[in-house]
């Protein structure tokens, strides 16, 4: 089903116009998202992945050029650069975003601190967010406020939904 996923979001125009991109890196209960890493490499593509810092409250945006070498896993389980110096989220064209459960409308619950949200609300942030999910993860609705951020898309194994800008 990851594949598939991933195969669907490779085709889409979003992906095929970026020439950066951000992607997670995967817990084992979501999408894998080493194929589609692979690709974007093979395409030429600047892959990012989320370095946390704790400090500051935020993800850093750092470049990755091996899936195995660079990498370490935090004491919460996520994957991340070990090193690297943060790439300037003004550049980043397409934001690849995990997720526990998605709506029909662009919403997302994620893990509940709020790193996604603040990435995708920054002001100089201005390319397409895109879940990346199952689509058992389709829920009726997310529960959302103020500070809670829409994706632009989602892709599933089984289809691509785009979303209305949020009023």
């Amino acid at each position: 089903m990851s594949a598939k996923a991933c195969d669907l979001l490779v085709a889409q125009p979003e992906y095929k116009k970026a020439e950066i991109i951000m992607v997670f890196l995967a817990h084992p209960t979501e999408v894998d998202t080493k194929p589609l890493v692979l690709r974007a490499w093979q395409d030429r593509k600047r892959v990012l992945a989320p370095k946390v810092s704790w400090e500051q409250r935020r993800m850093l945006p750092v470049e990755i050029r091996s899936l195995t070498e660079d990498l370490t896993t935090t004491p919460v389980g996520v994957r991340e650069p070990t090193t690297g110096p943060p790439y300037p989220i003004s550049l980043i064209d397409l934001v690849i975003v995990p997720g526990l459960g998605f709506d029909e409308h662009g919403n997302r619950l994620g893990r509940g601190r709020g790193f996604y949200d603040r990435f995708l609300a920054h002001p100089e942030f201005q390319g397409v967010s895109c879940a990346l999910a199952f689509e058992m993860q389709m829920t009726e609705l997310v529960p959302s406020d103020a500070l809670d951020v829409r994706v632009k898309m989602l892709v599933t194994e089984v289809k691509v939904r785009r979303f209305a800008p949020h009023a």
